[in-house]
């Protein structure tokens, strides 16, 4: 099956049909040319949807690791390893390097102010990974083909002056994710019933919510409300969040089943 056809396939369209198609070209170039290839960063469901890619174009999974410069990163690119680079080898060919943008604490600068910093340099978004700001600096993840350009022009981010440098993946300050724990009770495991607990809100609107296409279940759109969740699905949409189904309990008396959500705040 070519490209096009593959593509076609998997439903891709404007942008995620051209990162697709990237994801393609390195592929086959660790292929052909027997080198490590790799990709952009992409989001979770950019590679949610090149795993689905990758297993119908029939590569397998032991052909490619996803790095994201730090166990738990978000954003991650594939490496794809040419016949002899093994997975637990393929840091050593990794294209990320990590940044530390210090800065006066008393400007309190956010992720926004990171990004729209560097799009304002002209720093496409799939250049640069996670983001990782704390309370006087911002340790980011790069590419190499933006790393040495960074370091060397980035001076400001909002109103506050930057000192950028280089620092090794070990001494990366990682924020402790914030969520909570939520416990209730849900007549069954359709996305409905438990996007309602999850988000807050009455069924009918989370079915609305989830018509509507802004609702992904694993990092993939979903559009049914009766769409059957089982523990370790992750429900995110856009506007109100994210949770993760961690657990499904027993019945009650009463017919509903009792579930664990851990919910990102």
């Amino acid at each position: 099956m070519d490209k096009g056809a593959l593509l076609d396939r998997l439903g891709a369209a404007g942008e995620d049909r051209l990162t697709l198609a990237k994801v393609l070209d390195r592929a086959e170039q660790a292929g052909n040319r027997n080198i490590p290839a790799a990709t952009d960063f992409l989001s979770p469901a950019q590679q949610a949807q090149a795993g689905d890619l990758l297993r119908l174009a029939g590569f397998p999974e032991t052909g490619y690791t996803a790095l994201g410069g730090y166990e738990g990163a978000e954003r991650r690119l594939l490496l794809f390893l040419p016949d002899w680079l093994e997975a637990e080898d393929a840091e050593s060919q990794s294209p990320i390097r990590c940044l530390r943008a210090a800065f006066r604490e008393e400007y309190q600068l956010t992720h926004r102010d990171f990004l729209g910093s560097l799009m304002g340099m002209g720093i496409v978004r799939e250049k640069i990974g996670d983001i990782l700001v704390g309370p006087d600096s911002a340790d980011l993840m790069v590419l190499d083909t933006v790393a040495d350009f960074l370091l060397g022009s980035w001076e400001s981010a909002g109103r506050a002056r930057l000192t950028v440098s280089e620092i090794a993946p070990e001494n990366l300050h990682i924020p402790q994710v914030q969520c909570r724990e939520a416990r209730d009770t849900v007549s069954s495991l359709r996305l409905d019933a438990v996007a309602s607990s999850g988000f807050r809100m009455a069924r009918g609107k989370a079915a609305a919510l989830i018509e509507s296409g802004r609702v992904q279940v694993n990092w993939r759109e979903c559009v049914k409300p009766d769409k059957l969740l089982s523990a370790g699905d992750t429900v995110s949409a856009r506007g109100f969040g994210k949770f993760v189904l961690s657990e499904v309990g027993g019945v009650t008396k009463k017919g509903r089943t009792s579930i664990v959500l851990k919910v990102y705040v």
